[in-house]
């Protein structure tokens, strides 16, 4: 069940794969398939991917390099992700209570969609779910500075919203995007992958 804070939200904002859109399963697919390609020398496990869900995929790989002491190349490996990625959105389904939530707000709130994908990946999926109409601002790490886990896609998105970070609600599935609501002052609404 979805539990929505009782606070008088001006505005929400989702992220998008896992909490709008269950595409996680098929990024875990993409990221394999493409470390696989670059010569990965260690396992991506099922459960480091979700510990870095929102995470932007070359950060995730600088991370990996370090700690596995390779030297994979951080931004072949997004590219050839989202390459693989792509093919296979129009796959992808909203998660239902997730996205009849969003539908109850339409017309009511301002929406926004921050992500740690790439915005094609974004607007793919949430076309391919029906859902891209409600969001007529999506943010993602090509925005800001730094992204998930920290603020700056969370804050840019109440900019663009025109509404104070403390009257915000975040939904999220990872807990990179948890620390990142937190950072910027929002309340947050967890999404668990059992919500389906």
């Amino acid at each position: 069940m979805l539990e929505i804070p009782d606070y008088p939200f001006r505005a929400y904002i989702f992220d998008c794969d896992g909490t709008l859109v269950d595409s996680m399963p098929k990024h875990y697919e993409a990221w394999l398939a493409s470390l696989k390609l670059h010569g990965a020398p260690f396992d991506f496990t099922e459960e480091f991917f979700y510990a870095r869900a929102g995470v932007r995929e070359q950060d995730v790989v600088m991370e990996l390099n370090e700690q596995y002491g390779s030297a994979i190349d951080p931004d072949a490996v997004a590219e050839s992700k989202v390459e693989m990625f792509l093919k296979i959105i129009p796959q992808m389904e909203a998660i239902k209570p997730v996205a009849d939530f969003a539908r109850s707000l339409e017309g009511k709130f301002p929406m926004a969609v921050a992500s740690g994908s790439e915005e094609i990946i974004v607007r793919g999926c949430l076309a391919a779910s029906g859902l891209l109409h409600l969001f007529p601002v999506i943010v993602t790490p090509a925005y800001v500075k730094r992204g998930k886990p920290a603020p700056d896609m969370f804050l840019l998105a109440a900019e663009k919203l025109g509404v104070d970070p403390k009257e915000c609600l975040v939904l999220e599935d990872g807990q990179a995007g948890i620390v990142a609501a937190e950072a910027a002052g929002m309340q947050w609404a967890f999404v668990p992958r059992t919500l389906r």
